[in-house]
């Protein structure tokens, strides 16, 4: 099952999630060091030490990465290890992108950065992080800097990875950092991060790159589709998830039914005039994040705080499907559905998928890990992806989430997503099963039958 030619094949990663060296180099708090520090966030007590360490062993890990022969890496940027406290530029943080940039383009791997996964410096939470407008407008100064100093040698630049995931479950549940319970300020940290990402369009255009952003996306299916209610819930959550970006991205607005829908949280009166003309700007590419389906009912269930503002009673029903160590459904098909969406739904824009991935119980049984599961996982989604590339999307590349095993936000250290396990007293990395094979994929650029 061949690939179209020049299909770029690639592994991502965050720097909160891998990076280490917290308090090293200049490098100062962000929302996710000061929301570890509270009893309870996070399972295990767990913080971003270790990670995976990768801020001393960079060389080791792009040296991997060539030998497992990928052509691409997506990282991302940490904002207070660049401009701590959102100040003055952090010359030494800024040379670790510096080496980083040089050593994956020293062995042939396409560096592929991301501006902003989630970790907003902790001093401009407390002026009110993506609640207030201002943070947008430092994040572009912070853009500046980057694009600036790396973009001789880099093409391609993601502004944001998954606002969906920064503003609500950051501000409306509360369940991640910088773990706030307010829908006024969720609504209003959409706006913002949109803003933001305009913002830093115009300085990544304005230098002839290329610009993106990635939006986590899922089929969003009504429990029962006779029910009213469940078909009201499934809107409302695929207006929240999905259309609340992808409209003001790629068309110039928001979706009327959604604005109606938060008009009690005052989000209108966060939108300026010009604001939507800055967010629409031109795309060169869209990434997507895919993981599993939302199969949604009306009917109340014990799902924690919601993060969808305005939608408190809501349940996931279980299905016949077989689960991720997340408790994620595996459900290769909803790929195909949402990278089809966005072809048949919005104006054409090339298309990434820049996550991908599953977390299991791995067993480390000192020979290695025999993954099954996730290179089944891998494979099956592979094929999703094929299959609508068979049917007409424009999909140019791959990303598997992860590289290797690191820190998973809320959960700690307690789920294992990577290809590449780590040991994380040791920092020992030992490729998987799952490694093994993605490494045929990427370099036959197809999946064996």
């Amino acid at each position: 099952m061949a690939f179209p030619e020049g299909f770029l094949w690639g592994a991502a990663t965050a720097a909160f999630q891998v990076e280490g060296a917290t308090d090293v180099d200049g490098r100062t708090d962000s929302i996710w060091d000061a929301f570890c520090r509270v009893p309870g966030n996070v399972v295990g007590g767990h913080t971003g030490e270790p990670g995976a360490d990768h801020y001393r062993r960079v060389d080791q890990d792009v040296a991997m990465m060539a030998e497992l022969g990928l052509g691409a890496y997506r990282f991302s940027i940490a904002w207070p290890r660049v401009r701590p406290d959102a100040g003055a530029v952090n010359q030494a943080g800024l040379d670790f992108y510096k080496r980083l940039v040089d050593t994956l383009l020293e062995h042939d791997i396409k560096p592929w950065p991301t501006l902003y996964h989630w970790d907003l410096p902790q001093k401009l939470e407390d002026t009110g992080g993506w609640a207030n407008r201002d943070t947008a407008y430092r994040f572009a100064e912070y853009a500046e800097t980057i694009v600036d100093a790396l973009g001789d040698r880099i093409e391609s630049w993601t502004t944001l990875n998954e606002p969906w995931c920064a503003a609500f479950l950051g501000y409306a549940a509360g369940i991640h950092a910088p773990g706030r319970a307010e829908p006024d300020a969720a609504v209003a940290a959409v706006h913002h991060l949109l803003l933001a990402h305009g913002l830093a369009g115009e300085v990544i255009r304005s230098r002839d790159k290329q610009l993106g952003i990635t939006l986590n996306m899922y089929p969003i299916i009504p429990a029962d589709p006779d029910s009213a209610a469940d078909r009201d819930v499934a809107r409302r959550l695929d207006g929240l998830q999905q259309r609340i970006f992808l409209d003001p991205l790629l068309c110039g607005y928001y979706p009327a039914d959604i604005v109606k829908d938060l008009e009690p949280f005052g989000f209108s009166k966060v939108i300026q005039e010009g604001d939507l003309k800055i967010i629409n700007a031109p795309l060169d590419m869209l990434g997507v994040n895919y993981y599993t389906e939302h199969y949604v009912s009306a009917e109340p269930g014990d799902e924690g705080p919601s993060p969808w503002v305005g939608v408190e009673k809501l349940s996931f029903p279980k299905r016949d499907a077989p689960v991720t160590d997340m408790g994620w459904e595996v459900r290769p098909d909803g790929l195909t559905s949402v990278l089809l969406r966005v072809h048949n739904d919005y104006p054409k824009v090339p298309l990434y998928i820049t996550e991908n991935g599953a977390a299991f119980q791995d067993l480390h049984d000192g020979d290695g890990v025999e993954d099954v599961d996730r290179t089944g996982y891998l494979e099956s989604h592979l094929r999703a992806a094929h299959a609508a590339i068979a049917a007409g999307v424009d999909l140019r590349g791959y990303f598997c989430w992860s590289l290797m095993d690191n820190f998973e936000w809320a959960e700690g250290y307690a789920k294992r997503f990577g290809i590449v396990h780590v040991d994380y007293d040791t920092q020992v990395r030992t490729p998987k099963r799952s490694a093994r094979w993605y490494s045929a994929v990427a370099r036959s650029n197809a999946v064996a039958s």
